[in-house]
This record gives C-alpha cells, sequence and structure tokens, in this order.
C-alpha cells in the first residue's frame, strides 16, 4: 500500500479555509474510493475542478468477445502488433471478465488531452519505453520494467520519450493493493516481503498551472469515452496529502523466493486485485537441491485462468514463444512444461526468465482483437514437440 504523502502548500488542518494571495479560496478536493472510508487524497485546486464547458460521448469501447468458446490454451504475439497511436486511445483488449481486462499498445503519438479512467483501477506494465506521467499529483517518471499504478479516477497524461513503447495494461474492477500477506496489521510490508516500501516510487514534483483555456479531458465510464472540456488546465492543483495517488514499482526491484525445491507460483505474487493477482517472474538462481526439477509441475487450474506475458523471450518451461507473446491457460485442463522441459532444467544453476502473470479468479474470455495475432497451433504444441510424433494426415 502507499504511505501517507505530502506535495506542495496545504492549509494546517483539513476543511478549513485556504486562501490564496489575492484572498480568494483554493478548492479543495477530496479524491478516494470506497466512499469516504478508503483510501484518499485531498487535493487544493487554483480553479474549481467542476468547471466544465461542454461534454459529449466520443465512442463505445466495448469488449467483444471471440464467439468460439472451445476449451484450449492459446498464445497470443503482440509483436505482431503495429506501431502507432496514443497510448491511451489506442489499446487493443486481449482477454477479459467481470474483473479485469487485459490491453496491448505500441504508442508513438503524444496525447493532448488528459485522460481519466473513471470505471477501473489501471496497472500498466511499461515492457519498453520510458517517459513521465504527468497528474494532478505532480510528475512520476517511468522506464522499462515498471508497473505504473493508476488508481481509477486519476487524471493523467503520457509523456512518451522519443524511443518505441510496449505497454501491458491490466483494468481491475477493484482497488489494486500489495498482497495482505506482505503487509503487517499497522500496513507495513513486513521483514521476508519480496519488495518493501524502499522500492515504491511516487510524484515528487508538483507542476502547478493556472492557464485559462479549452483543456479536453477524455473520461473512460459506462464502457465508453467520453469528453469533457474544462476552462482551466487541469493540473492546477497547489498541494495535496494523502494515501490515493499514482505509483511506480519496478519489476527489477523484486526480490525472487528461492528454494531447495520447486517454489509455487504464490511466491512470485506481486499485487492483488479483487478477483485476480499479478506475479512476476525475474532472474533467480534455480532450485538448489541435488535431485531438484526447477521447471514447474504440472498442474491444473480448477478455479482459475492463468495468463503469461513474456517480457523477455526465455523462459524455463516453454518452447516457441517470444518477446511479447502472451499464453492464456483456462481452468478445466491442465498445462506444464513443454517436451524436454523438465528434464533439460536438472542441473540448471539460474535463470534469466522475465515475465508478468495474471492469475484470475474467474474465466477470461479471449477479445475478438485478439484473434489477428493468435498462433492457433499452440494448443498442440505439447504433442508437436514430444520425440516420435507423426501428425495426423488428415
Amino acid at each position: 500500500m502507499p504511505t501517507f504523502h505530502t506535495l506542495g502548500q496545504i492549509p494546517r488542518k483539513r476543511h478549513i479555509a485556504f486562501r490564496k494571495p489575492d484572498g480568494g479560496l483554493y478548492a479543495e478536493q477530496l479524491v478516494g474510493n470506497e466512499g469516504f472510508t478508503g483510501p484518499s487524497a485531498l487535493l487544493y485546486h487554483i480553479h474549481p475542478p467542476t468547471t466544465v464547458l461542454s461534454v459529449k460521448r466520443l465512442r463505445d469501447t466495448p469488449y467483444e468477445a471471440d464467439p468460439d468458446k472451445a476449451l484450449r490454451h492459446r498464445h497470443f504475439k503482440t509483436a505482431m502488433m503495429k506501431e502507432g497511436g496514443s497510448p491511451t486511445l489506442d489499446r487493443t483488449p486481449l482477454l477479459f471478465n467481470q474483473d479485469i481486462a487485459l490491453l496491448f499498445a505500441r504508442p508513438t503519438q503524444q496525447d493532448a488531452h488528459f485522460y481519466r479512467n473513471a470505471q477501473a483501477d489501471e496497472v500498466v506494465y511499461v515492457s519498453q519505453g520510458s517517459g513521465t506521467l504527468e497528474t494532478q499529483f505532480g510528475d512520476l517518471p517511468y522506464r522499462e520494467g515498471d508497473y505504473l499504478l493508476i488508481h481509477r479516477g486519476i487524471l493523467h497524461r503520457y509523456r512518451l520519450d522519443p524511443k518505441p513503447h510496449r505497454l501491458l495494461i491490466m483494468e481491475s474492477r477493484g482497488y489494486v493493493r500489495t498482497p495482505k500477506r506482505y503487509r503487517n496489521e499497522y500496513g507495513q510490508i513486513v521483514e521476508g516481503a519480496p519488495y518493501s516500501e524502499r522500492d515504491f516510487r511516487r510524484p515528487m514534483e508538483l507542476k502547478t498551472h493556472d492557464e485559462r483555456g479549452e483543456f479536453p479531458v477524455l473520461i473512460k465510464q459506462y464502457d465508453g469515452l467520453n469528453e469533457y472540456v474544462l476552462d482551466h488546465h487541469p493540473l492546477d492543483v497547489v498541494g495535496w496529502d494523502g494515501m490515493f495517488y499514482p505509483w511506480a514499482f519496478n519489476i527489477a526491484d523484486f526480490e525472487p523466493i528461492v528454494g531447495r525445491v520447486h517454489q509455487p507460483p504464490p511466491v512470485h505474487q506481486t499485487f492483488q486485485g479483487d478477483g485476480f493477482v499479478i506475479c512476476s517472474f525475474c532472474p533467480r538462481p534455480y532450485d538448489f537441491h541435488p535431485e531438484a526439477v526447477p521447471a514447474p509441475y504440472n498442474h491444473s487450474n480448477v478455479d482459475s485462468d492463468e495468463v503469461l506475458y513474456y517480457a523477455s523471450s526465455e523462459f524455463m518451461s516453454r518452447k516457441g514463444i517470444e518477446y511479447g507473446s502472451i499464453t492464456h491457460h483456462p481452468d478445466g485442463i491442465p498445462h506444464g512444461p513443454h517436451p524436454g522441459r523438465a528434464e533439460a532444467s536438472i542441473g540448471a544453476k539460474e535463470t534469466n526468465e522475465l515475465a508478468v502473470m495474471m492469475d484470475s479468479f474467474r474465466p477470461l474470455a479471449v477479445a475478438k482483437a485478439a484473434l489477428p495475432y493468435e498462433d492457433p497451433k499452440y494448443f498442440r504444441s505439447w504433442v508437436e514437440g514430444q520425440e516420435g510424433f507423426n501428425p495426423p494426415t488428415s
């Protein structure tokens, strides 16, 4: 969980008169979730955040499911997607259910508008690229390997550095947080967790804009994009404090937990959401029992779907994947290492794999938009990789 943070100028107490140099009042705004009881922050604006000049519905953004519901393992190659478009508006949906959606983007354009997702928290894994996330809470620089935690309702805009970008976006209907078992009863990250509060980065520089004009804000709500035009620059905050703000965590700061024999995926857990978890598979020493089999054992997802984003081309248990591959192993059928991978892992000392895993506890639908990037033969890869396999002739 983010710790309490303060930037800029704020009054001595909450909800008291805080005056501008000209004697007028700064506009106080509470931003947070769970009504007035969850994590929140108090922001102080030069202009009221409610002064809207116009509003219109731009377009619907429904997620359409693949009508083919045959149960099988699936593989999508995001490297096939063309570069281009906006980091907020040109995202390709891949998988989704009631709790979580996965999208992918390879943006090249700077957004003129500001953006707010009003129906989901966003966890954005920066697989490639760097830049700055401009927000009302201050600037948050980002780099390759970052998870950006942008909670629901936080207004922001990407400033892309001039380099290729690959963004894996996870939209969560619920509040994304650190796993409960990593926190003590007082909210502090415990000893033995794979990271600590020192690894979390938060906005440290608040830039205040006092400008009048027409400033578009695109808001995702009701499964569509809505345009609000404010009569002032939305980054007009002079100060704020609280525990609700955007923050970043780099996958390289995840400290893997290893053992004498193979450790199960929960040791890689990084974040917790409502109905899903996110895990990080990072370079690490292999198991050190003399007879250990480092490759994962076959397992059945009887109550969860497993999704892996391969942030490098190496993964101990897989053949035929590449950087940017996404595999979906749905519940109801077992999966495990590809032929030869278990034997090959014995005696190996370490792995350089890098991957992001999302396990959902309700079935995921494959989005129609993902189908052009699918490897349709992936489900056969466990038999086609076996020695002596003879494919059928018809």
